[in-house]
């Protein structure tokens, strides 16, 4: 039975979540699957990616075919290095402590670019924020600025006034 990792989309229209699953090439693309390795949220920023690493390798070393955009995912998440790594290990041309070592190294890499990316895009969002508060604080400014003016004359002639009716 020829086996794919593929994404399963759920969610609802224009707001899609995606499971990353293991099925069978002639299963439906939201039917049945054999195991679900993880789950996929392109809607948040990054994307929030959930994976079973050690599920993803047990079946890419099983013979499974990721498409091409599970393969994306994997790599991302660093699946398809541990697979790599393994198919070393199995070679000879690696000890497990090696390969161990280099995809801790690689995950550690990993996860500051994704946090220096996710303190960047928090940072600008803070940027946007203070430029739209300084910006509605000068128009406010310049509305009570403009209205001075009119509440001055108004107050002048209620004083007018009273001192006449006096």
């Amino acid at each position: 039975m020829p086996v794919k990792i593929r994404l399963q989309r759920h969610g609802k229209k224009g707001k899609p979540y995606y499971w990353i699953v293991a099925a069978d090439s002639r299963a439906k693309r939201d039917g049945k699957y054999l195991e679900k390795l993880g789950a996929y949220n392109p809607n948040t920023n990054p994307a929030t990616i959930e994976l079973n690493i050690e599920g993803a390798v047990q079946w890419l070393q099983n013979g499974a075919q990721p498409t091409d955009t599970a393969k994306a995912i994997l790599s991302y998440k660093g699946a398809m290095l541990k697979h790599h790594l393994a198919g070393g290990v199995r070679k000879g041309a690696l000890t497990e402590e090696q390969a161990e070592t280099k995809f801790n190294a690689w995950l550690e890499e990993k996860t500051a670019k994704v946090e220096a990316k996710s303190e960047g895009l928090s940072k600008a969002d803070a940027d946007a924020k203070a430029k739209a508060l300084e910006a509605e604080k000068a128009i406010n400014e310049a509305r009570i600025a403009a209205a001075t003016p009119v509440v001055e004359e108004v107050a002048e002639e209620a004083a007018a006034s009273s001192e006449e009716e006096e």
